[in-house]
């Protein structure tokens, strides 16, 4: 999600002796701090502590108050709300509406910073409310832009851009140059959401890069620069992102803006460049330094960037693990974007990891809110309000320089600007069809992505059965060949390899397990730690599943043979396979709810375990009941008796090969 002006907090001057001069706003957060420049952070609390102890009852007392709630809104937002509501409460009862406003807008400051945004919309629609019963335009706009910034961060851009155009019609009445210019930022923001809309974004962020200098408000420059960065970075023109990035961070850092969001870009620029230890490092600079003051939001961006750096270096243990962190603080703030991301990544890692069933969960969610940010009739309302509303360069220009003089052109533009609504209102008709078609071919394909995840899961006939009908139906076959494959002296070899090493190896064999049955028409059960389990004439009944499973077994020691002569040569120590073989009734079915796990259970289940234990490294060991079906096409040695618990003696052979 790209950075919103918004976010960053501006320094505001005021004064203990009189009333608030000026305010420089942010889209999202327009605070007002007394800065004194000598003094430190603590200093300045303690220094207002004092000053609070020995003031009146009056209303000087309630601005200290609202001073010291604004210099706790990041150290320490708990003490911000306490000293707020001291605030709103001394400020009823001296029915002083102005401190009242104020100690509400910081309140709803305080629980921002903590991540909780329906009681931080809460507090500054009441502060909105106050600042309207008398007439403050400077706290309305500022408002309006607070909890447009909020529903952006969360992704809901139709609501933003609602209040995003409120306050741009209440800068427009005041003539404020860093309203519209804030405003204009936003809009851009939002348009840099779409990929078909990035020209429209740099127009707007070039138009308030262009007051913001005028202004020399070096905060506002950062911020506006780093949006620019970002919409280059969007268009794979590194060389420009990193430019701006730069320069952002070393206009925030004299200013103390949001210096993790221009480090993790920064960072982002030099995984495109595939820079990927420089990114790394850059993203945890963006991690630590949003940890210190708890911007929960810079965090879980920070570790998601770190989570694609895992990924593109195949670490995907490390990649789950970090867009499960980003996932729990995303969720704590009900952060949609970037929630969409940490969701997409865990599905991802969980099916390169060959865990389907969490895969399957985690796509599923991702679909979803992607589907809630991306709502086609969010899309076609927030385009309209947003040309609606246009704002051209010429006429920014006009309104900063004279008021009166943009009222006649909008008169005498009249007749133009209908015909201009009447095109609109034809685009967006057209816009919205393609809108449609594009939604539809959009759940086509993430149907069939399902689709074929489920097919991952579980046996084509079962996940029809389970997709059309909500349940599977458990089913006894009386004769299927169950093939188990086994490592022998795995503990032994397994200690000399490191964790991501020995995952692997195991990977890179069953990986080609699953193909050699799926060529011999075998269906896959799991896989438990080393051991292999796979079975032949399930679903779907064929009377060929003894000798498909002789063949595999074969190939699967042709492949581990093949495969130990390379590691020999490199010299690594070779992998000693045993397979068995048993042919029996089994019982098939479908066991878990949430995750779903296709089985079997039976005796020859057990026996043909027992047919792999006893066999030895490089052979095919059977049992008699699959000697009898295809001694006609094996030549196979017999090899004696074994025990089986709950049946008895069971003869053994071992397959040299075809006849």
């Amino acid at each position: 999600m790209c950075m919103c002006f918004q976010k960053m907090l501006y320094n505001y001057v005021l004064s203990l002796q009189t009333k608030v001069k000026i305010s420089w706003s942010l889209i999202l957060l327009f605070l007002f701090i007394n800065c004194l420049v000598v003094a430190q952070p603590d200093q300045i609390g303690d220094s207002l502590k004092v000053l609070i102890e020995s003031a009146k009852e009056d209303t000087s007392k309630v601005n200290l108050l609202v001073k010291l709630s604004t210099h706790y809104r990041r150290s320490s937002s708990e003490e911000a709300i306490r000293y707020g509501i001291e605030a709103r409460d001394l400020s009823k009862k001296l029915n002083f509406q102005k401190g009242e406003a104020n100690a509400l807008k910081y309140i709803g400051m305080g629980y921002y910073f903590l991540g909780e945004y329906v009681e931080t919309i809460n507090y500054w629609q009441l502060a909105m409310e106050k600042f309207e019963s008398f007439g403050d335009l400077i706290g309305i706009s500022n408002m309006q832009n607070n909890i447009g910034a909020v529903y952006f961060n969360r992704g809901d851009d139709n609501r933003a851009v609602e209040y995003y155009l409120q306050s741009l019609n209440v800068a427009q009445q005041m003539d404020d140059k860093f309203r519209i210019a804030s405003a204009l930022l936003n809009i851009g923001n939002v348009y840099m959401n779409k990929p078909l809309t990035y020209k429209q974004a740099l127009d707007y962020f070039l138009k308030a890069l262009s007051i913001n200098e005028s202004l020399k408000n070096n905060e506002a420059i950062g911020t506006t620069v780093v949006n620019l960065g970002e919409l280059y970075l969007r268009l794979n023109q590194t060389d420009s992102a990193l430019y701006y990035f730069n320069r952002s961070l070393e206009l925030l850092e004299q200013t103390d803006g949001n210096v993790p969001y221009s480090l993790n870009n920064i960072g982002k620029a030099h995984f495109k460049n595939e820079n990927f230890d420089l990114a790394y490092n850059y993203h945890q600079q963006a991690y630590e330094r949003a940890k210190l003051n708890d911007a929960i939001l810079e965090m879980s961006q920070a570790i998601i960037s770190m989570g694609h750096v895992y990924a593109e270096q195949e670490n995907y243990l490390m990649a789950r693990v970090a867009y499960d962190d980003a996932r729990e603080l995303a969720q704590s703030i009900s952060a949609r974007y970037e929630l969409k991301e940490a969701f997409e990544g865990l599905a991802i890692s969980y099916e390169k990891l060959s865990d389907y069933p969490n895969a399957y969960r985690f796509q599923i969610l991702f679909g979803q809110i992607k589907d809630t940010i991306y709502n086609a009739e969010n899309e076609k309302r927030i385009t309209a309000l947003i040309q609606g509303n246009e704002i051209d360069q010429q006429k920014v220009e006009i309104e900063l320089q004279d008021l009166a003089f943009q009222k006649q052109r909008l008169v005498k533009n009249a007749f133009l600007a209908g015909l201009v609504f009447i095109l609109i209102i034809a685009f967006i008709t057209f816009r919205n069809y393609m809108n449609k078609v594009k939604t539809n071919r959009l759940l086509d394909t993430q149907k069939l992505e399902i689709e074929n995840l489920l097919k991952n899961i579980l046996p084509a006939k079962v996940a029809k059965e389970l997709r059309e009908d909500g349940r599977a139906t458990s089913r006894y076959f009386k004769n299927v060949s169950v093939l188990f494959t086994d490592f022998k002296d795995f503990t032994k070899i397994s200690s000399g390899l490191s964790p991501n090493e020995l995952v692997a190896e195991l990977n890179d064999f069953f990986n080609a397990f699953d193909n050699i049955i799926e060529k011999h028409y075998m269906e896959k059960i799991k896989t438990i730690g080393d051991a292999y389990m796979c079975v032949g004439g399930l679903p779907s009944i064929n009377k060929t599943h003894a000798v498909n499973a002789i063949e595999a077994g074969l190939e699967m020691q042709e492949f581990m043979i093949s495969n130990n002569k390379k590691r020999i040569e490199q010299g690594k120590t070779p992998w000693n396979l045993r397979v068995g073989i048993h042919t029996g009734a089994v019982t098939a079915g479908v066991v878990g709810s949430k995750k779903y796990a296709y089985d079997i259970w039976g005796s020859a289940v057990n026996t043909a375990s027992r047919m792999e234990s006893n066999g030895e490294v490089g052979k095919v060991n059977i049992s008699a009941s699959t000697f009898e079906l295809v001694k006609d096409k094996f030549d196979c040695f017999y090899r004696g008796k074994i025990l089986a618990k709950n049946i008895g003696e069971i003869d053994m052979y071992f397959v040299e090969g075809e006849k």
